[in-house]
């Protein structure tokens, strides 16, 4: 009677062991849960480094919210495995809170965001229009600014990461690019500012700085020039869209694999980097690096507290230590 009764006491104790297994695995997991059961929001997914990324986190096991502007692309979007389109005007704030209402209503939260969404203008800074260096600053900056404010708390719940794509336009700048480079500088301030602010809350924060990639972001601002009528024949400079047979057409460039790849090693990583320089030559780096190292030159220069290049050199290994 006694084995009997320690037989069937043992039966109900492996019985309500599985259950427990069972409902464990049933909970809803938060902060480091699996890539399978997270959800991203990216904007500015219809072409180029967007579509990239998008396709790439949808492949992985991420399900991927992807922020597009027109019935076209929404439903291209929408037909993706892993994922599901999402109108999404950066600039209209009734859209960015449209879609926070949307994806809160899915109930899968929000790990990720990547803000990568972006316009070109080109020209002159002493020609180009306030208009035009304000739409520059509207999708490139300050569409970061309202997306990740929208979403910020369902970003806090999830202990997420939030990736803006910048361009080593955000280092270098040069003539006729000035206005792209101010609002591309600008996203490397807010990355800085916005990590440190969202860090008492585990929440990572990081910007990829692409080179030259293959995208459409130069033939659509050559669309928007001509449909407004642009010609070129007032200005000093010349033409800017007589120049784009140039470096600056895009088309023959390489796809933007490797930036889709770091915003991956990103939203997976234990050791994420704050941030990834992508570009598909050495020619790029280096200019890229270069200027770094012009502006250390040029902020040392015969200032009151001026450093020696023993002490420069000190400070660089102590910061290439950190970062091991």
């Amino acid at each position: 009677m006694y084995q009997s009764n320690n037989i069937i006491g043992n039966s109900r104790n492996i019985g309500v062991l599985i259950l427990a297994l069972l409902l464990l695995r049933l909970q809803p997991v938060t902060g480091q849960s699996t890539s399978e059961e997270r959800a991203i929001l990216i904007t500015g997914t219809s072409t180029g480094i967007g579509l990239r990324m998008t396709e790439l986190l949808s492949a992985n096991g991420f399900f991927v919210y992807a922020g597009v502007r027109t019935t076209e692309d929404f439903e291209r979007l929408d037909a993706m495995d892993n994922v599901q389109a999402v109108r999404l005007d950066v600039t209209i704030q009734s859209e960015i809170d449209g879609a926070v209402a949307f994806v809160r209503s899915q109930g899968k939260g929000l790990y990720g965001l990547i803000n990568n969404a972006g316009v070109v203008v080109l020209g002159p800074l002493i020609e180009l229009s306030e208009e035009d260096m304000q739409f520059q600053l509207d999708v490139n900056l300050f569409g970061p600014y309202r997306v990740t404010k929208a979403f910020a708390d369902l970003l806090i719940e999830s202990k997420g990461r939030i990736m803006t794509t910048s361009s080593i336009s955000g280092i270098l700048a040069g003539q006729r690019m000035g206005a792209y480079s101010m609002s591309k500088h600008g996203v490397e301030a807010y990355t800085d500012a916005l990590a440190a602010e969202l860090e008492r809350f585990d929440i990572q924060v990081a910007a990829v700085e692409p080179g030259n990639y293959k995208s459409q972001i130069m033939a659509n601002m050559v669309e928007r020039m001509e449909k407004a009528g642009y010609t070129g024949e007032d200005s000093k400079y010349g033409s800017v869209i007589e120049g784009l047979n140039g470096p600056l057409d895009r088309s023959n460039f390489k796809e933007p694999d490797d930036v889709a790849e770091a915003a991956l090693h990103f939203m997976t990583s234990a050791s994420p980097k704050r941030r990834y320089m992508v570009v598909p030559n050495e020619f790029e780096a280096k200019i890229t690096i270069q200027q770094v190292l012009r502006e250390l030159v040029q902020l040392n220069d015969d200032q009151p507290f001026s450093y020696t290049r023993d002490q420069l050199v000190e400070m660089l290994d102590e910061l290439l230590e950190e970062n091991e």
